[in-house]
C-alpha cells in the first residue's frame, strides 16, 4: 500500500519548508489564493489518508499507527495554512482597500 508518510521527519521538514515558502510568497505578492491552493492540497492529503485508514485491510494493520501520525500532521499543516490564509487575506484586503473575508483574527494579530 502506497502512503505519503508526512510523519517521516525528512518529509515533515520538506513539507514545512514548502509551506513556509508558499506563505512568504503569498505575503510578498499579497494574494491570499496562494496559501488557499496549498490548503486545498493538504485537505486532499487528509482525505486520502483518512480513506486509506478507513479501508485498511487486516494484512496492513501495522500501518495504522503510521496513518494515525500522518493524520495528525495533516491537521497541523491544515491549521498552519488556514491561519496563514486568513492572515494574508487581511493583508490583501488592506492593500486593495476592500473588506476582508473574515476579520475574526484581528484581536489576535493586534496582540502579536
Amino acid at each position: 500500500m502506497f502512503i505519503i508518510n508526512i510523519a517521516n521527519p525528512f518529509y515533515a521538514l520538506v513539507f514545512l519548508i514548502i509551506t513556509v515558502l508558499v506563505i512568504i510568497l503569498g505575503k510578498e505578492v499579497k494574494k491570499s489564493v496562494i496559501p488557499a491552493i496549498l490548503l486545498m492540497a493538504y485537505l486532499a492529503l487528509l482525505i486520502m489518508h483518512m480513506a486509506q485508514y478507513l479501508t485498511l485491510q487486516d494484512e496492513y494493520m501495522y500501518l495504522s499507527t503510521v496513518l494515525g501520525k500522518c493524520l495528525t500532521f495533516d491537521f497541523l499543516f491544515i491549521l498552519l495554512t488556514f491561519v496563514s490564509y486568513l492572515w494574508i487575506d487581511g493583508i490583501e484586503a488592506k492593500f486593495k482597500n476592500k473588506k476582508s473575508i473574515d476579520n475574526s483574527l484581528d484581536w489576535f494579530w493586534k496582540k502579536v
